[in-house]
C-alpha cells in the first residue's frame, strides 16, 4: 500500500492542509480536493516538500510527502520514526528551535531560510520556508508542519 493511503497519513494530510488554511488564509495545494483520498494523493505527490511532526517532548516526524522523502533521502517507514531534530545539523538546532517556538506562539512563521541535512549527510539550504501549528479536528495542537519552495545543495 502506498504510504499516503494509510488512514493516519490521510488524516495528517487533511490536518496539515486545514491548519495551513486557518493560519495563513491561503490554500496549501494548488487544486481543490474532492475528498481525503484525492487530497492525500495531491499532497504526497506535490513537487514542494511538506513534512510534519507530532507534539511529543522530542517530536517525531509523522508525515513527509515524496518531495520531502527524496530530499532527505528517507523511506517512509524510517521517516515516520525519526525525531524531527535530525532533519537539521546539530549546530542549526538552536535556530530551528527558535523558529518552531515562534510558529507555536503565532500559529505560523514564514520566510525562513536555514541549512538542513539528509540521511546520508548531504547538506542543503532551504529558502522561503513556512512553519505552522497543526491542529486536530477539535482545534487542539497536535504538532507542526513545514513547507518550502526553494532549496539548493551545498
Amino acid at each position: 500500500m502506498e504510504p499516503w493511503l494509510q488512514p493516519a497519513a490521510l488524516q495528517q494530510a487533511r490536518r496539515i492542509c486545514v491548519s495551513f488554511q486557518r493560519w495563513t488564509g491561503r490554500s496549501l495545494l494548488p487544486y481543490p480536493a474532492e475528498d481525503d483520498c484525492s487530497l492525500g494523493q495531491q499532497l504526497f505527490y506535490w513537487s514542494q516538500p511538506v513534512l510534519s511532526h507530532g507534539s511529543e517532548a522530542d517530536p517525531i516526524l509523522n508525515y513527509g510527502n515524496q518531495a520531502a522523502l527524496t530530499l532527505w533521502e528517507y523511506p517512509w517507514l524510517n521517516w515516520v520514526r525519526l525525531p524531527s531534530r535530525f532533519t537539521a545539523e546539530p549546530m542549526a538546532q538552536a535556530e530551528r528551535a527558535a523558529l518552531l517556538a515562534q510558529a507555536d506562539r503565532q500559529g505560523y512563521a514564514d520566510n525562513y531560510s536555514g541549512i538542513r541535512i539528509s540521511r546520508t549527510g548531504r547538506r542543503f539550504r532551504i529558502e522561503n520556508a513556512c512553519i505552522w501549528t497543526v491542529l486536530d479536528e477539535a482545534g487542539n495542537r497536535v504538532g507542526q508542519a513545514a513547507t518550502f519552495d526553494q532549496w539548493h545543495f551545498l
